[in-house]
């Protein structure tokens, strides 16, 4: 029995070391050996409420993630991975209602969609929707915390597209 259970164990070993061609790393992206570069396009802004930071904020962002946590060149375009956005929403919501109907929490929401291509391997290629937000006490003016609250929203975004991309979480 014991000799069983260490051949079962030796086996698959084998076969899920010797079955692959994907290279990991200790920042848990999956990049195939042979993507040597990357090029992250200006995020569009397309929301209707308007915020003249958020796009480059986050192009920066998505920058700076790819630059700290993979090997890849980046270029300017026909990059082997490829990533295109649009900021498609920035709106503000009532989050927590007190019993006189009042907003006593807001929600600040961003939503924006990605577009990836992979030159090498285009069956990863996929357009996706991603949205994040941060909640904010209504006793304060968005103009008061917009800048903070996008920082956070715009990290958990990137952080979403990133994993979404190259970690295919």
């Amino acid at each position: 029995m014991r000799k069983i259970a260490i051949l079962s164990v030796l086996t698959f070993a084998l076969l899920l070391g010797g079955c692959s061609v994907v290279k990991y790393s200790f920042s848990g992206t999956s990049i195939q050996p042979d993507v040597k570069t990357v090029t992250v396009n200006y995020f569009e802004y397309k929301a209707l409420k308007v915020n003249p930071t958020l796009s480059n904020q986050l192009t920066e962002a998505m920058k700076d993630k790819f630059r700290k946590l993979t090997k890849l060149e980046q270029v300017e375009m026909d990059g082997d991975l490829e990533l295109s956005g649009t900021v498609t929403g920035y709106e503000v919501r009532a989050a927590a209602v007190t019993a006189n109907e009042v907003a006593a929490m807001n929600r600040l929401t961003v939503t924006a969609s990605l577009k990836f291509t992979n030159r090498k391997y285009p069956e990863e290629d996929f357009e996706k929707s991603f949205s994040a937000y941060s909640d904010y006490d209504s006793t304060n003016s968005l103009d008061a915390v917009e800048a903070s609250l996008c920082e956070e929203i715009v990290e958990k975004l990137v952080e979403d597209m990133f994993n979404a991309s190259v970690a295919q979480w």
